[in-house]
């Protein structure tokens, strides 16, 4: 492992010296080797979109030092990797000791482990767990480390390791393009702000138009992510509760005609470009600067809550819900953290949409759920926002980075992009239960469930009056 003096490849000698930027096709030679790299003279690259390493020390011809670079404008964030490497031989073993995190607690404690793909299988997969070590080391300052071995077995192939599942901004903006494509009359897609690097901040409006005519009364679900740009896992929850809603879904369409989906599926557009792991362009934690957010510094915090408050200042509109999506390094499972009220009657409404949530979802824990008013997490969307919108449910829904336990399970399963979409289509469903329950859509089927008389066809109001007593039949393979 990494308990030897680094011998470095790299022009830095000093294991002190700051890392900056990122590695830009480096190759690491053992010392004193000049001229063109040979085959297994591995090369480094992280200068693409959401890449980070920001450096690499040759310790052995077997065994490489790597420096995750801080976020941009701030050091103390070092969690978040994602890079390439090629130029390598068939069977060549290595161990990368990765040495710098700032985080002491993780979930490597608990099993979870890197992620790998290569140009000839594109499809990520875990390394496993009994070639991955996170120990304590006394040659980096006693900081955790994590090392791990794996063996190069196509000479052809670039690989690349990361942290968790990748989701760049240049990937949302497809998704979004190809929605927009579909022309769905119950999608809009909208442009609120510019970030600092001019990236888009977008907001997806999604329900019937019906319920957009300036005399309609509207029910608002509001929803973020990716305000911390690391937490990969919050797009594809975020990714899977859009798929649901502008689906066919006998439930999707029921949602459509009685609520209003406001989502802003990237809070943090620069921060996810550029591979930080919590923080924007320039250093800020946007997720501390909900109370008086800057239109220069933090533009898209800024739009954000002012659509937020301009929403509460209609007497037409009714923000229901506020739920900001996030990933956990270190809790399992997903979970949800809450607000606490003096108003007892409004705690016990503040606690429903959860324990709904457990019961759609066997990934979500209501042990891990929490209530709280924590002076840390003042300034968060959850918590500003819980004081401004007063009348508003406002959440922060936190899904680990690698796993979960199920019910009566004793062994973990690791999280996949897919398992993440599931929790955020189960989430999406437990709006039905949660207006069902408290009456503003109806529990039985009856003409009720049509929002407003004459907005459709006999023939559309007996299928969707059939179709509404299906929701809460959930089968194993949709929870």
């Amino acid at each position: 492992m990494a308990d030897k003096k680094p011998d470095s490849g790299s022009d830095s000698e000093s294991a002190d010296e700051p890392v900056v930027g990122n590695v830009n096709k480096f190759a690491v030679v053992p010392p004193g080797y000049s001229g063109r790299p040979k085959k297994g003279h591995l090369i480094f690259d992280a200068c693409f979109e959401s890449g980070n390493l920001g450096r690499v020390d040759f310790i052995t011809d077997y065994e490489y030092d790597l420096f995750i670079r801080p976020d941009t404008c701030n050091p103390r964030f070092r969690v978040w990797f994602n890079f390439t490497v090629e130029n390598v031989k068939a069977d060549q073993r290595v161990i990368f000791n990765i040495v710098n995190f700032s985080k002491t607690k993780s979930l490597y404690r608990e099993g979870m482990t890197p992620l790998v793909k290569s140009t000839s299988r594109p499809k990520w997969v875990r390394i496993p767990t009994k070639h991955v070590y996170y120990y304590r080391c006394p040659d980096h300052r006693k900081n955790y480390v994590m090392s791990f071995a794996f063996c190069f077995d196509k000479e052809t192939d670039v690989y690349q390791f990361s942290y968790c599942y990748p989701y760049s901004y240049t990937r949302l903006q497809n998704y979004l393009d190809n929605i927009e494509k579909r022309n769905l009359d119950f999608v809009q897609r909208e442009l609120v702000a510019l970030s600092v690097q001019q990236r888009r901040l977008d907001l997806l409006v999604i329900t019937n138009p019906e319920n957009l005519e300036p005399e309609e009364k509207q029910k608002v679900v509001f929803l973020t992510a990716r305000v911390h740009p690391g937490e990969t896992p919050a797009s594809y929850v975020c990714q899977g509760i859009i798929d649901f809603l502008i689906s066919s879904h006998p439930i999707a369409k029921i949602l459509r005609d009685h609520l209003v989906f406001k989502i802003v599926p990237m809070l943090n557009p620069d921060g996810v470009y550029l591979g930080n792991y919590r923080c924007s362009l320039m250093g800020f934690d946007l997720n501390r600067h909900w109370m008086e957010p800057s239109p220069w510094a933090h533009p898209t915090l800024y739009a954000t809550k002012n659509l937020l408050l301009e929403m509460d200042r209609n007497e037409n509109v009714e923000v229901d819900f506020y739920i900001d999506i996030h990933a956990h390094s270190t809790l399992m499972n997903g979970f949800m953290y809450g607000n606490v009220y003096d108003d007892s009657g409004k705690f016990e409404k503040h606690a429903i949409f959860p324990k709904l949530l457990d019961q759609n979802a066997e990934d979500f824990s209501l042990n891990n759920t929490n209530f709280n008013r924590d002076s840390v997490k003042a300034g968060t969307g959850r918590r500003t926002l819980g004081g401004c919108l007063d009348e508003s449910h406002c959440y922060t829904l936190e899904v680990s980075f690698f796993s979960y336990l199920t019910n009566g399970a004793s062994t973990a399963l690791p999280y996949t992009e897919e398992a993440y979409m599931k929790l955020g289509r189960n989430l999406a469903r437990t709006f039905l239960d949660y207006y069902k329950l408290t009456g503003f859509i109806s529990a039985k089927p009856s003409s009720s469930i049509v929002p407003k008389p004459g907005r459709h066809s006999a023939k559309d109001r007996n299928k969707a009056e059939r179709a509404a007593s299906e929701p809460l039949r959930y089968s194993q393979e949709e929870r």
